[in-house]
């Protein structure tokens, strides 16, 4: 990861524009001082990628606000767009029915991609494919509910609930061609023994948002 932050450009209080004839959201949130900005010492650019509440984003962006400069959003109505709305964080609302194929998708968020540094998935309820893969090779990570290789899928905590384990975790990961597949970079588990799933939820988000933090501020900062 060699490339910096560098400006954004003119910022927007919203702004709208037609790519091919679909619409695409982007939000370019106000600067008090520009200037200041670009004397300031450069940052790694990272972009999140999440489809729903976007939790994992809003605790990655407060923690790394300088370096968060983007979000993806693939679902017009996710909550996840609010939250970025109130943090100040630049937008991108693509909705992949308006694409041919899952090639022209990724290509119109390539577009967007100048000067990123690393992508991080949070939520991201899609199969990354060969045009972001081939564009970022082992600069794109993501957290799945889960110790991995171990109940893959977007129920990961129900799976392991109802399958009656007592030790629960979460992985950070490279993400390659494969359902919750890549390279895994941490995990941390814990034992829990009680029978209330939206306890277990709650304690394994507790665990995601501490850990995603942590080891992304060492993937920029290997220091």
């Amino acid at each position: 990861m060699k490339s910096f932050f560098g400006i954004l450009g003119d910022r927007f209080g919203a702004l709208s524009k037609f790519h091919g004839g679909r619409d695409v959201q982007r939000y370019f949130p106000p600067t008090e001082n520009e200037q200041s900005a670009k004397d300031a010492p450069k940052k790694q650019k990272i972009a999140v990628f999440a489809s729903g509440n976007g939790s994992n984003f809003q605790v990655l962006a407060e923690a790394l606000r300088e370096e968060v400069g983007l979000l993806v959003c693939d679902k017009t109505e996710a909550y996840v767009i609010e939250r970025a709305k109130k943090l100040g964080v630049e937008t991108l609302v693509l909705a992949p029915k308006d694409f041919a194929t899952k090639a022209d998708y990724e290509a119109e968020i390539l577009k967007h991609l100048d000067g990123v540094d690393l992508i991080c998935l949070a939520g991201y309820m899609r199969l990354v494919g060969d045009t972001l893969l081939d564009a970022f090779p082992n600069r794109i990570i993501n957290i799945h509910p889960s110790l991995l290789p171990a109940y893959k899928g977007a129920h990961a905590i129900r799976d392991a609930f109802e399958a009656g384990e007592t030790t629960y975790g979460v992985t950070i990961h490279y993400v390659n061609k494969e359902l919750d597949g890549g390279q895994i970079i941490a995990q941390e588990s814990f034992e829990y023994t009680g029978h209330d799933l939206d306890e277990l939820e709650a304690k394994v988000h507790a665990v995601e948002h501490r850990l995603y933090v942590d080891t992304v501020k060492k993937m920029i900062d290997p220091k």
